[in-house]
């Protein structure tokens, strides 16, 4: 199982020392927000530039924004080693992938709670990872959706047929209960911010997930 600590829920006035808390993790997961896509808005390539300066982890940089193209090669420049965008956010997804893949960088696509697996399916084949958001993305914190487990599981059948080194990831509410209900179902990754950061012991908690 991958651990992704998500660093929205850091300090942001004290990175360093968040990234030190959790630097034996493989990935670093970073949450990008445009305040059009989804009602927030978080960090852009400057951050990202930062954060690479202090960690050798897998930045997997989540793009949460309208127009994922627009920006993706600033994030690569930054130092961000892979790309998830959202299927919603688009009208051609295959083009994403394709467009992103020239940057030469690992590809995911991402899809919210109410969109079902069924229109990803096709591109499968195409990706890395995909990313099941097990709640509303937009803001840390929120409750894990018990829908999210039928979607792992039927990813996990796909993955069987049609691209066996696919990634699972599940991000939203992510905690030692539902991390292991994830895990069951078939997740490769979990992503955690509040459950990691927002305790007394990041690294304790990151154990409790391993």
């Amino acid at each position: 199982m991958i651990i992704a600590p998500s660093i929205l829920s850091a300090d942001f006035g004290n990175l360093q020392k968040a990234i030190e808390e959790i630097h034996h993790t493989k990935w670093l997961h970073i949450d990008v927000m445009d305040g059009h896509f989804v009602p927030n808005l978080t960090i852009g390539p400057v951050v990202v530039k930062g954060l690479r300066k202090y960690t050798t982890q897998i930045l997997d940089t989540h793009l949460m924004i309208a127009d994922p193209l627009k920006f993706a090669k600033q994030f690569v420049e930054a130092g961000s080693d892979q790309i998830t965008f959202h299927y919603e956010a688009v009208e051609d997804a295959k083009q994403v992938i394709r467009e992103l893949k020239e940057l030469e960088i690992k590809v995911g696509v991402s899809i919210k709670p109410k969109t079902d697996v069924s229109v990803i399916k096709e591109l499968i084949p195409l990706v890395d990872q995909v990313l099941v958001m097990s709640v509303e993305p937009g803001f840390g914190g929120q409750q894990f959706l018990e829908s999210s487990l039928e979607k792992i599981k039927e990813l996990n059948m796909l993955k069987k047929t049609q691209n066996k080194n696919l990634l699972i990831a599940v991000d939203g509410g992510i905690n030692d209960k539902t991390g292991k209900l994830c895990k069951e179902a078939g997740a490769d990754v979990l992503i955690a911010g509040s459950y990691i950061f927002k305790s007394d012991s990041p690294k304790e908690r990151i154990q409790s997930l391993q």
